[in-house]
């Protein structure tokens, strides 16, 4: 795998992976959701939950192209949790806002 195969690989994948939680209402995507419908601290514990996901997978795929983990000190993690927030942006306006819009267009 390439440098920018790997790379466009965990864009894409964080990407969605930021959005899974506003789009569905399973809980930890597997389980039906409640009758009441699944809570905003499920939807943050499950976005939590894909964050150590996708970065277990950078982790990998940062193994795979480059034969080795380098170290990173905090500010790596805190500008990469910034960027799957915004990463995740499209899906939470979709739940929040669009969808009702949508639900009273029809």
């Amino acid at each position: 795998m390439s440098v920018t195969a790997g790379f466009i690989l965990l864009l894409v994948a964080a990407l969605v992976a930021a959005n899974l939680p506003w789009l569905t209402e399973r809980v930890l995507f597997v389980l039906p959701a409640p009758a009441q419908g699944k809570r905003e601290w499920v939807r943050l514990l499950e976005w939590a939950l894909m964050y150590l996901v996708i970065g277990a997978l950078a982790v990998g795929i940062e193994y795979r192209v480059t034969g080795g983990v380098y170290a990173q000190e905090w500010e790596f993690y805190v500008t990469t949790l910034c960027l799957f927030l915004v990463f995740a942006l499209p899906g939470f306006i979709y739940h929040h806002d669009l969808r009702r819009l949508l639900k009273k267009r029809r």
